[in-house]
């Protein structure tokens, strides 16, 4: 209750502003003095955006002909998604997650390293490069999706002419955040790791869904799995086109565990959606952000009452708890959209909710396009 006067007390008191004052100096923040004791819903600087892949894919391939890379040039040939609420210096593409565009040129080597931070790649274009993981090579190829989990040796090299480009993800803020972010280059003059394992040796012993090698079980969180073929992916979507799918995210799959059927790593999780000719999908929210690559195909994501219009290559972020809903805006052809998430760390820490949108038949009203 807000105080009723100011005078000075007779028994040496101080009065409301001059304790105010004083306990500021000492750094003891009254809670009545802000907004906090009347936050009922979250609320973050984070802004929903999106990134036109023709200008980022411009500025990647201009970064090619500038940056060397290797052992005596860059660790990596990077350009990572800001959002424009994080100011700069700091990186994020939400509060929890980043997203970059990273580039590879043919004969080219990407120096080991490995973080505390987790990593994914989606490839979008190129051929002819491998992701080595703990001495595993990984093949890249258009549309799969590869996993570096937390302090897992990892670099890239390319056997092909021509440059590779792919999608990272990564949950960077949230490490650094938790005060908990360590990295280390690999012990040699070369900073290559040894080839110890065949290669996609994962995909052999992993990928065969609920067939899996007796005996073969770790305490690990991350998948065991580091490669996630596209055109299993694919023939999974297409087996799913005729059923219902979600009202909010039409045909959606989950990249699994195959050990836990959870998550692909502990902080992240990894999503394929399929948005059918004509499907728009009812709104809701939840707590958690997600970043958005389209695979292919064109439509909209309303978010907050603010639609952005996107196309095959583009990358958008939604902020936690916004309001959004999907469309695709072709009557004859799909769109495919692959995202990542925080997800998995609100869920372990029971803190993940969902919130349908009743009104306007289940759909936000739209008051402006981007």
């Amino acid at each position: 209750m807000k105080a009723e006067t100011h005078e000075p007390s007779t028994d040496g008191t101080p009065t409301l502003e001059e304790f105010q004052e004083t306990v500021l100096q000492e750094q003891l923040t009254p809670l009545w003095m802000g907004a906090l004791g009347q936050l009922r819903e979250p609320r973050t600087q984070i802004q929903p955006y999106l990134w036109r892949w023709k200008e980022v894919r411009q500025r990647v391939l201009q970064s090619l002909k500038l940056i060397p890379l290797g052992v005596e040039g860059a660790e990596r040939r990077v350009l990572t998604l800001r959002n424009p609420g994080v100011p700069v210096p700091r990186i994020g593409t939400t509060h929890t997650l980043v997203a970059a565009i990273q580039i590879i040129a043919g004969t080219e080597v990407a120096p080991s390293h490995r973080h505390t931070m987790a990593a994914l790649r989606f490839i979008i274009e190129g051929e002819g490069a491998c992701t080595v993981v703990n001495g595993e090579p990984e093949s890249m190829e258009p549309r799969d999706l590869l996993l570096t989990p937390n302090w897992y040796w990892h670099g890239h090299f390319s056997e092909h002419s021509e440059p590779m480009i792919w999608l990272d993800g990564l949950d960077v803020p949230l490490v650094q955040g938790l005060g908990a972010t360590f990295q280390e280059n690999y012990p040699s003059p070369d900073r290559r790791q040894p080839i110890i394992a065949p290669r996609d040796e994962s995909i052999r012993r992993y990928s065969s869904g609920g067939l899996l090698p007796v005996g073969d079980r770790t305490a690990n969180k991350n998948s065991p799995l580091l490669n996630f073929r596209w055109a299993q992916t694919e023939d999974r979507l297409t087996q799913m086109a005729e059923r219902d799918g979600s009202p909010y995210d039409g045909v959606a799959l989950q990249y699994t565990n195959p050990f836990t059927g959870g998550s692909v790593m502990p902080t992240i999780d990894c999503w394929i959606q399929m948005l059918r000719p004509d499907e728009q999908t009812k709104t809701h929210r939840h707590t958690g952000s997600i970043i958005y690559h389209v695979v292919e195909g064109n439509g909209w994501t309303v978010i907050n009452g603010k639609r952005f219009d996107w196309k095959t290559g583009d990358i958008f972020c939604l902020p936690p708890w916004a309001w959004h809903d999907h469309a695709n805006a072709s009557n004859r052809q799909r769109a495919i959209i692959f995202s990542f998430a925080d997800t998995p760390v609100l869920k372990a820490f029971d803190l993940y909710r969902e919130e349908a949108y009743s009104e306007n038949q289940g759909r936000q009203h739209v008051e402006a396009a981007f």
